[in-house]
Parts: C-alpha cells; sequence; structure tokens
C-alpha cells in the first residue's frame, strides 16, 4: 500500500511503512526435512538460478534496484545485487553495499530494551513517568511494552502535517520528545494498535537515560560488535568505509535523488543502516537464541493481545502471522531513498532481506522477498494472468464488507474491473484471475476471493495479503453513493491551478494537463483529481479530497486537504 499523499499524512518516509507484517510464536521449533531435498533431483545451483530469475524480473539494470540475500538451513542460496548504485556514475549496484533500513530499525531497538530488562533496570510495566518525569499525567498509564507493540496511543510524530516540512533539520531527543508529549492519546493505552514511530524514539530515549550512553553506542556494543556486523550503524555513526548505495524516488516517472532527512528524526524508529549480509548474521544470531534469553526471544515473537483479547499480530519490534501455513517473523521499511523487508520462517529455517534504494517505482520489497521465501519452501507463487468476466458475474461481487465495527471495504464494479474501497482509504483496482478470484497486478501480493453459500449467494470477501488471508463477511448495507461528476470546463478549472502551501518547501500543485485536473505534492508522484462541486475535488486513488475556499470577489485563497481523517489548510503561493 502507498498512498501516494503518505507525506502528507501516513507519512511517506514512515520507516516502517504498514508493511510490517507477521512473525512466529517460537524461534525453539525444529525444520521439517528439506523442501530442497524433497524436489527430488533440483540441486542448490538449479533453486539459486530459479531465486536469481525471480529477482532479477523485478530491478532493471539501469534504475535503482536491490540487494538480495536468501538462506536456507544456514546456508546461502541467493546473494546477489540487481540495478544501480548510483544513476550519474552509472554505478552497478553490489551485494556488500550500505543501504538505510528504516523500520527494521525497530527490531534492534527492542532488543536493546529487553537486555536492559534482564539486567534489571528496565521493566516491561514501567510507566513512561519513570524515565521522563515531566511528561504528562498520561504517561502514567503508557507502559514500555506498549511502546514496543504499538499500543501507547500516543499519535506517531512522522503523521503530523509539518513533519515533511522540518525533515532535514538536526534535532535533540529531548526536542522531538517535547514536540509530541503534550498531544492527546488517540485511545486509551492497551485497547488499540495504531503503528506508531513515537514510541520507538521514547524507547530509543529510554536506552539513553537508563544506560547513560548515546544510542548509537548502546546498539554498536552491545549488538552489532559482537555479532561482527562491522556494516551495520547508526547513519552518521558508521565503523567501515563499506560503499554505500545512493536513495532514489520517483517524480514524474523518473528517477531523482531523495529528499534529504536528518536522521536525528528515525532515531531509533529507523535511522540504522546495513548490508544484506550483515542482517543474515544478525537472523542467525536471533534463531540461536543469543543476546537474550528464551523467555525473552518467546514474548518478542508472541503476538501482542490487547486488554479484549484481540491479537495485534505484531510482538516487541517484529510482526508476528502466517506464510504459506507455517509461522513467520517478518518488518519493513521506508524512508527516504529506501524500501526495505526481511522475513524469517524459523520452521524451515528460511531468511530473506530485500533493500531497495528507492522509495517508490520499484517492486515492493515484501512481495520479492516473499515470492523468494515460498521458491525456497517449494510452494512458489503464480504470476496470475488477468481473465475476463461477465458483468453481472462481477455485479454479484459488489457490496459491502466488514472490516470491524466502524470500517468496510465498498466493492463495486468499474467496467470490467472492481475497485475496493477501505473506509476513508484509497481505491484498489482489481482485475480477475479465475472466476471468484481477483488480484491487483503481479507487483503486488493482494489478491481476494469471493466465497458463495450452497444457494450461489456471495457470503464473504477472502483478502489475501502478505502470507495472511482474512474474511470478510457481506453485509446487508447499501453501497455508499459514489460523488457525482460535478462537469466543469477547462477554462473553469484553470483558476484553481498553482501552488498551495501545506508547509514551507512543502507545497501541492494543482494544474491541467489536456483535459485532465491534477495534483502533486513535493517529492511524490501526480494524482488525477475529479471535480465533485464548483469548488471540491476528489482524488479517489489516495482517498483525499480538496476543497478550494475563495474570497468574496471569486479569489482562490487557499485549499483544504482531507485525507485519513485530518484536514490540513494549504495557502494559494502562486
Amino acid at each position: 500500500m502507498k498512498p501516494i499523499f503518505s507525506a502528507l499524512v501516513l507519512t511517506q518516509i514512515a520507516f516502517a511503512t504498514q508493511l510490517l507484517m507477521q512473525s512466529p510464536v517460537s524461534l525453539a521449533q525444529d525444520s521439517n526435512k528439506s523442501s530442497l531435498s524433497a524436489r527430488g533431483a533440483a540441486t542448490t545451483a538449479t533453486i539459486t538460478q530459479q531465486l536469481d530469475q525471480i529477482g532479477a524480473t523485478y530491478y532493471k539494470a539501469n534504475q535503482p534496484g536491490a540487494t538480495v540475500i536468501v538462506v536456507k538451513d544456514g546456508k546461502t542460496l541467493l546473494r546477489k545485487a540487481y540495478g544501480i548504485a548510483n544513476i550519474d556514475r552509472k554505478e552497478p549496484l553490489q551485494a556488500d553495499y550500505v543501504m538505510r533500513l528504516g523500520s527494521i530499525t525497530k527490531q534492534f531497538t527492542s532488543v536493546a530494551i529487553l537486555q536492559l530488562v534482564e539486567e534489571g533496570k528496565v521493566a516491561l510495566n514501567d510507566p513512561v513517568t519513570k524515565f521522563f518525569p515531566d511528561y504528562p499525567a498520561s504517561g502514567k498509564s503508557i507502559t514500555v511494552e506498549h511502546l514496543l507493540t504499538h499500543t501507547s496511543g500516543i499519535p506517531s510524530y512522522t503523521g503530523k502535517p509539518d513533519f515533511i516540512a522540518t525533515a532535514g533539520k538536526d534535532i535533540s531527543v529531548q526536542e522531538m520528545v517535547d514536540s509530541f508529549k503534550n498531544d492527546a492519546l488517540e485511545f486509551e493505552p492497551g485497547t488499540a494498535y495504531k503503528y506508531n514511530n513515537s514510541g520507538y524514539f521514547l524507547l530509543g530515549a529510554i536506552i539513553e537515560k537508563v544506560s547513560g550512553e548515546p544510542y548509537a553506542k548502546f546498539v554498536e556494543k552491545r549488538l552489532f560488535a559482537p555479532l561482527g556486523m562491522k556494516d551495520t550503524a547508526y547513519e552518521g555513526y558508521e565503523r567501515s568505509k563499506q560503499a554505500r548505495a545512493a536513495g532514489y524516488s520517483q517524480l514524474t516517472g523518473e528517477f531523482q535523488p531523495s529528499m534529504k532527512i536528518s536522521m536525528t528524526q528515525p532515531y531509533a524508529a529507523g535511522a540504522l543502516t546495513s548490508t544484506v549480509d550483515d542482517l543474515a548474521k544478525w537472523d542467525a544470531a536471533v534463531s540461536a537464541g543469543k543476546l537474550l534469553k528464551a523467555d525473552h526471544w518467546k514474548r518478542a515473537f508472541t503476538s501482542y493481545k490487547l486488554k479484549n483479547g484481540q491479537d495485534t499480530n505484531y510482538g516487541y519490534g517484529w510482526g508476528i502471522g502466517q506464510f504459506e501455513s507455517q509461522p513467520m517473523i517478518s518488518h519493513g521499511g521506508g524512508i527516504p531513498g529506501f524500501s526495505t523487508f526481511a522475513l524469517s520462517l524459523p520452521k524451515d529455517k528460511v531468511y530473506v532481506a530485500v533493500l531497495t534504494n528507492a522509495d517508490g517505482g520499484l517492486a515492493q520489497p515484501e512481495m520479492v522477498a516473499m515470492r523468494l521465501a515460498a521458491a525456497v519452501i517449494g510452494k512458489p507463487i503464480p504470476e496470475f494472468k488477468a481473465v475476463t468476466l461477465d458483468q453481472k458475474t462481477l455485479d454479484q461481487y459488489a457490496g459491502v464488507y466488514r472490516i470491524d465495527e466502524n470500517n468496510r471495504r465498498i466493492v463495486v464494479r468499474e467496467g470490467d474491473k472492481l475497485v475496493m474501497t477501505r473506509t476513508n482509504g484509497p481505491r484498489t483496482v482489481m482485475q480477475p484471475y479465475s472466476q471468484n478470484g481477483f488480484f491487483k497486478d503481479n507487483n503486488s501480493l493482494l489478491r481476494v476471493e469471493f466465497n458463495r453459500n450452497a444457494k450461489g449467494e456471495v457470503i464473504e470477501a477472502v483478502v489475501h495479503q502478505q502470507g495472511t488471508s482474512i474474511s470478510h463477511p457481506k453485509l446487508n448495507e447499501a453501497l455508499p453513493e459514489a460523488p457525482k461528476a460535478f462537469a466543469m470546463t477547462p477554462e473553469q478549472f484553470d483558476v484553481f491551478a498553482g501552488d498551495y502551501e501545506l508547509n514551507p518547501n512543502f507545497v501541492l500543485n494543482v494544474r491541467r494537463e489536456g483535459n485532465k485536473f491534477i495534483t502533486q505534492a513535493t517529492g511524490q508522484g501526480a494524482v488525477n483529481i475529479v471535480a465533485v462541486s464548483a469548488d471540491t475535488f476528489s482524488a479517489p486513488d489516495v482517498g483525499a479530497q480538496l476543497k478550494f475556499e475563495k474570497t468574496a470577489d471569486g479569489k482562490i485563497t487557499q485549499l483544504v486537504l482531507t485525507q485519513g481523517g485530518q484536514s490540513m489548510p494549504a495557502k494559494k503561493v502562486k
């Protein structure tokens, strides 16, 4: 999922993608027979060739690319780079090049905290106020465990409207904590799960307060050095001179250097850099139960339960889930110039890491990693091919499907495809691959299957994504009325054209390209907008709305962007 306005609300550099999925309950499970040997005559060389073909499918030689490692039973089956490390220098990417990890950083932060727990210096039920006496009263109900599991209710600082505009500025740990500590909680701690960078920023600050050392030095001394991870560091505190890849963003169809960000901002939530080789060392140590006692590893890989007993599918710095009917632990990351994903299948002793040097415009690293993992365990994921279904069949799948008490999946037919929209979310166009199965495209693992009862009535939509399957029952609710298109001529639209400043150095450009109405945020791709009234436009592909305001004499003064439940004004500057 990559909402194009993510930099405004969900944040393009959310060193956290919502791509942080799945994981197992325990690392102490024995491997079944090697799936490689079970494939008969298949040799390691053959498997490596198959894996290489998967990687080569998604990354072009003249574009930013990826470093990839695939390990099975402690043996490296694939270690390779695809694409360009530096476009200006036409420098090919090498497998040992350093990349930003983004939110994969969180698992290192969680292990550091658990080491302090084992030393008796921190307790999982310690309140935030124990470490920050001046934290507001809400901190008394927020525990260290809430921070580890994204259940604190603290708003994520990366989701604030001014985050992008100030992302390049150096900031102290205390200044960042001060920037969000007085924000009202989004929910009572422990009652809901919402991915949150503020929690992991606070965990980094706790590490510093308790240990008396900077976060960068602590993780180097306690984690990287003992495991021989010589090329892993907090960015700016590297110990080796290993070459690193330049990071890119895709703008108007071309890859350009990504926006700058001060690494004081992602901090313990996303500021680490590494190589696929070092990540394989890390996974080997984790799988062997090093660094922590067995009971703390078990807790780290157990899905945290909310007060109502609901699973969050997240442990301590890792996602917890299933992949092809076996436990998986995994996490992804997104940060300017880079997108990453790493997964482990403890049952089959498989580890896959994919690090890319672009934050968009390439195949999603979690999709590539899962295709590689599926191939290794002998369950390759097929490349779906679109088929044609008649309109009558497609119309039977249209309807409202339940996600939870407050959210729905809306499915409608548009031509020969279905469009699925989550409550207040972006549109996803789905094309059929079977009589009841639909997929987004072969750059995504998202697919949906509609099931019927004995009477032939559609009763549920099963959403398959990132190794998990979730059933959404069909409800007897009317489809919401689609916004009616408003007839607007190109000349009428032209009065809205211009730049609208959400924050300094961060603007929405509104323009017309022929008869198409377009908006584009700084550092992001162009988005089509559709007039729904004389002054309001919908951006259905990203779940957003733009409403323009004007003076009594008709002069446009600003627009208000509404997305993800937030409304943000942007004054016209051009």
